[in-house]
C-alpha cells in the first residue's frame, strides 16, 4: 500500500461562521480562526477543512456562490484569508478549501446573463428546459424553477437559488479548472469538493419511476471523464490533498472515484452511515464497515466521520446525551481514530457538544429545514407534529456557535449571535475541557497523538470481532506483527464481553481506555455503558 502524508493526517473541519467572532456583528470570521489556531494545533489537528467562504448572498450559509475570487464580507477580506494560511503552514497544518462547482448562486454574474435571454453566451452555462420532469431536489419538490423572462424552466439540485452549472459545456469547465488555479496558486492544500458525483447529468432527464429516491442526480455518465480531466488540467501539477462529499455510492462506486491508479480523487466521503441511521444501529454500522474496508482496502481510501455541518452532533445522534455524554463522546472518539480510513473531527466535537433543539421552527436557520417543514404544512399536517419530526436531523443542531468558556453566548461573541447559542454552553465549554485533564478533549488529543505514532492505526488491516453482538464492537488491527485489539460498549448498559478464540487469552497491554480498568484482562470481562478500550496484544496461545 502506497503511504503519504494525507493517509496519516487528521482533519479538523470549521464551519467558521459559528467558530469564533472577533467583530461583534455575530457572525465567526476569519481573523477569529486566526485566532484559535493554537487550539486547533494543541488538539493535534495537520489538516484543517475550512467551509466556503467565497462571495454570497448566503441563502445557504455560502453554499450558493455567487463571486468565486472574493471573500464574503462576513468572514473576512483577502487580506485575512491570505494571513491565515500563511499562520497555519507556520504552525505545521495545511489548509483546504471547500469546492462548490455543481451549482452557483442565482446572483451569479453568470447566471444574471444566462437568465437575460435564450440566445446570451452564458445562456448554456446552465441547464434549461421548455418542460420539467417528475425529479425533486434535495431542498424543494421539484428540481426545476420557471422562469418567466424566458419561458424555461432551470434545474437546480438544491435551493431554487442555486442553479445548477452545466458541466456538459467546456467553457463552464474551463472557468472552474481557472477558478481552482487561483487558489491553488494561493498556496492552498487542496479542496473538500462539494456533492463532486452530482456535476453529471442523466442524458434527456427521463422521469424516474420513484421521484422520492432522489439518487437520480448521482454517478451518472461522464462524470469521471469530467474528474480524470480535471486532475489532468489542474490537480496534477500540485501537491495537494482532495476529498470528495460523494452521496449514493457503494465501495465499488467509489473505488472509482479514489482508486490509487485512476487519476480522480485522493478519498471520499460515503454517507451509508450519516444519511441512513438516524440513530445508532450496531448491525448496520458494522455491516457498513466492514463492506467498505472489503471493497476499498489497499486499493483506495476512505474518510471516517460521525457528525459535520450538515449532521446532528454525534453525542446526540449516536451516542447518551445526558447521563453518559462525556464517556459516548470518548467512545465514538476511540472509534472514530481507530477504524480504517482518515478521521474528521468537527468543531466542538472534541469537547463533546451536543445537539440542540430549539423552541420554535424561528429558531432555525437551515433552508433545508424551513423548505421541508413548509412542504409539510402544505400537506395538510399538523405544525407541532412536523416540527418535532424535523428536530432530530435538523442541520441546525451542529450548526450553533463553539462554546468557549461560561461566559455570555459561550464567549463566541460579543454581538447577537447569527443562530443562538445551545444554552448548555456553561456547562460543556473549551475552557472546563481545557482545565479537566480527564475530559473529551484530551482523548481526542491522546488518540491523534496514538495515531502520529503507531502506523498500525493507519495502515492496518482490519479484522471484525463478535460480529452479531448488538451492543460490543470489537476488531484487531494489525501490521507488521503489531496486533492492536479496540473493544466498544457502544450501549446505555453494562454488558459482559467474551473474546474469540486465541485473542480471549493472549497477554494484552492496556493502551488507553475511557474508565478505570481493574484486574486483569481475560476472555471475558464486563464493560460499563460506552466504555471503551484499546489494548496491545503482545503474544497469543493457540490451542
Amino acid at each position: 500500500m502506497q503511504k503519504t502524508w494525507w493517509k496519516e493526517a487528521v482533519v479538523y473541519q470549521v464551519y467558521w461562521r459559528s467558530f469564533y467572532d472577533t467583530d461583534g456583528d455575530g457572525y465567526g470570521d476569519l481573523e477569529g480562526v486566526i485566532r484559535k489556531l493554537d487550539y486547533i494545533k494543541e488538539l493535534g489537528a495537520d489538516v484543517i477543512w475550512l467551509n466556503p467562504i467565497y462571495g454570497s448572498p448566503d441563502v445557504d450559509n455560502g453554499y450558493d456562490i455567487s463571486d468565486y475570487r472574493t471573500v464574503m464580507a462576513k468572514a473576512g477580506t483577502m487580506e485575512t484569508f491570505e494571513r491565515l494560511l500563511g499562520e497555519v503552514h507556520a504552525r505545521g497544518m495545511k489548509l483546504i478549501m471547500d469546492l462548490v462547482v455543481n451549482h452557483t448562486s442565482d446572483r451569479h454574474p453568470w447566471f444574471t446573463e444566462a437568465r437575460s435571454s435564450t440566445d446570451n453566451p452564458k445562456r448554456d452555462y446552465y441547464i434549461w428546459r421548455r418542460e420539467a420532469n417528475n425529479w425533486r431536489s434535495y431542498f424543494t419538490p421539484s428540481a426545476w424553477e420557471y422562469d418567466e423572462r424566458t419561458g424555461e424552466y432551470y434545474f437546480h439540485s438544491f435551493a431554487t437559488e442555486q442553479p445548477d452549472l452545466n458541466w456538459e459545456n467546456p467553457r463552464v469547465r474551463e472557468e472552474i479548472y481557472e477558478m481552482m488555479r487561483f487558489w491553488l496558486d494561493k498556496g492552498i492544500d487542496g479542496f473538500r469538493m462539494d456533492v463532486i458525483n452530482l456535476l453529471a447529468k442523466q442524458a434527456g432527464f427521463p422521469d424516474a419511476e420513484h421521484p422520492e429516491n432522489i439518487s437520480y442526480l448521482g454517478n451518472n455518465p461522464g462524470i469521471h471523464e469530467y474528474l480524470q480531466e480535471m486532475h489532468e488540467r489542474v490537480l496534477k501539477h500540485y501537491d495537494v490533498f482532495t476529498v470528495g462529499e460523494i452521496p449514493f455510492v457503494t465501495p465499488e462506486d467509489g473505488l472509482l472515484y479514489v482508486g490509487e491508479e485512476r487519476g480522480e480523487l485522493n478519498t471520499l466521503f460515503h454517507f451509508e452511515v450519516c444519511d441512513y441511521m438516524a440513530h445508532w444501529e450496531m448491525d448496520k454500522f458494522k455491516a457498513i464497515q466492514k463492506r467498505w474496508y472489503d471493497g476499498m482496502w489497499g486499493r483506495g481510501w476512505n474518510s471516517q466521520f460521525l457528525n459535520n455541518h450538515d449532521h446532528t452532533r454525534l453525542v446526540t445522534r449516536f451516542g447518551n446525551d445526558k447521563e453518559y455524554r462525556v464517556q459516548s463522546a470518548k467512545c465514538f472518539a476511540v472509534l472514530l481514530h481507530t477504524l480504517p480510513g482518515m478521521p474528521y473531527v468537527y468543531q466542538g466535537e472534541e469537547i463533546g457538544m451536543t445537539g440542540v433543539r430549539f423552541d420554535s421552527i424561528e429558531d432555525y436557520n437551515d433552508i433545508a429545514l424551513k423548505n421541508k417543514y413548509k412542504e409539510e404544512l402544505e400537506k395538510g399536517r399538523d405544525p407541532q407534529e412536523v416540527f418535532r419530526s424535523l428536530l432530530h436531523l435538523a442541520r441546525d443542531n451542529s450548526r450553533t456557535p463553539v462554546q468557549w468558556d461560561g461566559s455570555a453566548n459561550g464567549g463566541f461573541t460579543e454581538g447577537t449571535p447569527w443562530i443562538k447559542v445551545n444554552p448548555n454552553f456553561r456547562e460543556i465549554n473549551v475552557e472546563q475541557a481545557l482545565a479537566d485533564p480527564d475530559s473529551v478533549f484530551y482523548t481526542y488529543q491522546k488518540l491523534i497523538r496514538l495515531r502520529k505514532e503507531n502506523p498500525v492505526m493507519i495502515y492496518g488491516t482490519y479484522e471484525p470481532l463478535l460480529e452479531e453482538d448488538d451492543r460490543i464492537y470489537a476488531f484487531l488491527r494489525e501490521l507488521d506483527g503489531e496486533k492492536w485489539l479496540i473493544l466498544l460498549n457502544i450501549s446505555d448498559q453494562s454488558t459482559v464481553c467474551t473474546l474469540p478464540g486465541s485473542i480471549a487469552s493472549a497477554e494484552k497491554e492496556l493502551i488507553l481506555a475511557n474508565y478505570k480498568v481493574n484486574g486483569p484482562d481475560g476472555s471475558s470481562c464486563e464493560m460499563k455503558p460506552y466504555e471503551a478500550r484499546i489494548y496491545r496484544v503482545k503474544s497469543e496461545r493457540r490451542g
